[in-house]
């Protein structure tokens, strides 16, 4: 059914609901709040949105291209955006299509329902002001600078509901013309090339080609560029109509690579691949059909291969804030459920989601849990010093201003990491108080916790020995990851790379601002740190999705 031929009553509202809760509503609310407050989450408040104009609900930061749409929100227009929304406002943020057409129909005939009580005036919720003025909170941006010093423990951690839970989503602007990054002292960063739709994740190939996931647009662009180069010679779209892509990796691990492997929202598909291709030379062969039941809540997927090459591990995140729907299970139930899923393991909706999967490079062996509890782990690596798993993941919303530490982590085969029951090690989620005390002193405590609601995106170790611009030997061995930044805090922290301190492969719970400076001030953000990667020639290479910019960050005079 074309759809502009959906009509309002076409759906069913009660399975659109449920639809709703599995795929939604971990960034819209479809309630009010006391006093008929807006509740705003990473998107904007659905109730009342049939009906309004885009891009004018209350107490939300729109995109400039949803905001100039001229659209008005009633089931044909709904049906057409999300059926594709890069494709129908180009440069809106929503990521998620809903591309089947009975799911959206019945999506939208719940969303009809979602009606403002007559004679109600709908408030917009003001954004909890904690304790001292921006000035005085040392998370929050007014500190970020290179070679700031955080180290996060434990016992910093204030007890839940210490502050309210802030709605303070960015309003995306362009680049001021006074605005400009700061590095350490000894290098220098420009852009390196400009003009994406979104870019995500960047990984390097062997030989050194960039490898960028636009994952609004279904699509991996590929840039070459000579050692020491400041901008590209070669800039193409390597691969398209894919299903909003993430995850790249090159297999099999060493110098020449046949396949480049590619995360798709809901499977694991490989190109052939010579080095050197520009373009993909045949068609994307399906390796893994269906990871998870659902494609709602958080949508990256990053795919990564051990050392040895035997094994192909998957990062998905959760499909909630905090798994806030999940039925309750008998004690009985549980344990039948971890026997055949691990320790810890969701279920429901939340199969296969807030875990790291692991399978063999063919896909061939069943997909099995490989760590639980893990809430969005959106990017993995592998450490080459040691070859140990690690993550960088954003922790649940909702309990405060510096509840709960995002973090960055080695991941252990077997291991729970407390999502959605526990976090921290043994501290309880009060929203799921006193449902699993089995689960008590097997908690993993994360490696690197950082300041919350950072939202760390991808991570990579600095490897380069030697280069046009390579970076100075401290370097080597410390991580490096791209913090997109908060929209659940009240004082914005986050947009930046930071440096995660490692020594001898252990990382020592340390880490410091690299790159900032793309805050303007409280409500405006000109970019958002996304992915970060180590060129051939040691440059460090960070895509902005803010701006659509992939910037180089290189010792000055190399």
């Amino acid at each position: 059914m074309p759809a502009a031929a959906f009509a309002q009553d076409a759906g069913d509202a009660a399975r659109g609901k449920t639809l709703f809760t599995q795929s939604c509503a971990v960034c819209h609310s479809d309630v009010l709040g006391p006093g008929n407050t807006v509740i705003i989450r990473q998107g904007p408040n659905l109730v009342g949105v049939v009906g309004r104009r885009a891009g004018t609900g209350m107490s939300f930061n729109y995109t400039k291209p949803l905001r100039d749409s001229g659209l008005t929100w009633d089931a044909a227009t709904l049906s057409h955006f999300l059926t594709n929304p890069a494709a129908a406002v180009p440069g809106t943020a929503m990521p998620i299509p809903v591309p089947n057409d009975q799911n959206r129909a019945d999506l939208i005939a719940y969303l009809s329902t979602l009606k403002l009580p007559a004679g109600v005036t709908v408030v917009a919720a003001a954004t909890p002001a904690p304790s001292g003025s921006p000035g005085e909170d040392p998370g929050d941006w007014h500190h970020a600078a290179p070679g700031v010093k955080h180290h996060v423990t434990v016992a910093d951690l204030p007890p839940p509901y210490a502050t309210r839970s802030a709605g303070n989503g960015p309003k995306v602007v362009p680049k001021p013309a006074d605005a400009a990054l700061s590095v350490p002292q000894g290098f220098a960063v420009k852009p390196f090339a400009t003009g994406f739709n979104n870019p995500r994740l960047v990984r390097v190939a062997p030989n050194g080609d960039i490898f960028v996931a636009e994952t609004a647009a279904n699509r991996i662009h590929v840039l070459r560029a000579a050692d020491g180069a400041e901008s590209p010679a070669e800039n193409k779209v390597f691969a398209t109509d894919l299903d909003r892509p993430f995850g790249i990796a090159f297999y099999p691990p060493g110098p020449d690579p046949q396949w480049i492997y590619i995360a798709n929202i809901n499977s694991v598909v490989r190109i052939p691949y010579h080095t050197g291709d520009l373009a993909a030379s045949g068609a994307p062969q399906v390796i893994v059909p269906r990871l998870a039941e659902g494609q709602g809540g958080h949508s990256t997927r990053d795919v990564i291969f051990s050392q040895d090459g035997k094994r192909m591990f998957i990062a998905i995140g959760s499909a909630s804030n905090d798994a806030e729907t999940m039925p309750k299970k008998s004690a009985a139930e549980i344990q039948a459920w971890e026997t055949a899923h691990s320790l810890g393991a969701a279920w429901d909706a939340e199969t296969n989601r807030a875990d790291v999967l692991v399978t063999d490079p063919e896909g061939k062996a069943p997909l099995r849990t490989f760590a639980t509890g893990i809430r969005n782990g959106v990017t993995i690596a592998v450490n080459p010093k040691t070859g140990d798993l690690w993550t960088s993941t954003n922790e649940r919303d909702g309990l405060g201003d510096d509840l709960v530490p995002d973090y960055v982590t080695r991941v252990k085969e077997g291991g729970f990491y407390g999502w959605p029951w526990f976090y921290m090690g043994n501290i309880e989620d009060p929203r799921h108080s006193g449902e699993r005390p089995d689960l008590m002193g097997k908690i993993i405590v994360p490696d690197v916790l950082l300041q919350s609601h950072s939202a760390p995106l991808q991570m990579t170790f600095y490897t380069a020995e030697k280069g046009a611009a390579a970076f100075p030997a401290e370097y080597l061995g410390d991580a490096f990851v791209a913090c997109h930044g908060s929209w659940n805090r009240s004082h914005r922290t986050g947009y930046k790379i930071i440096r995660v301190r490692i020594k001898d492969g252990v990382p020592t719970g340390e880490y410091d601002d690299f790159l900032t400076g793309f805050v303007v001030n409280e409500t405006e953000v000109w970019g958002r740190p996304v992915g970060v990667a180590v060129a051939r020639d040691g440059a460090l290479l960070v895509s902005d999705d803010g701006s659509g910019t992939v910037w180089r960050v290189a010792p000055v005079g190399k």
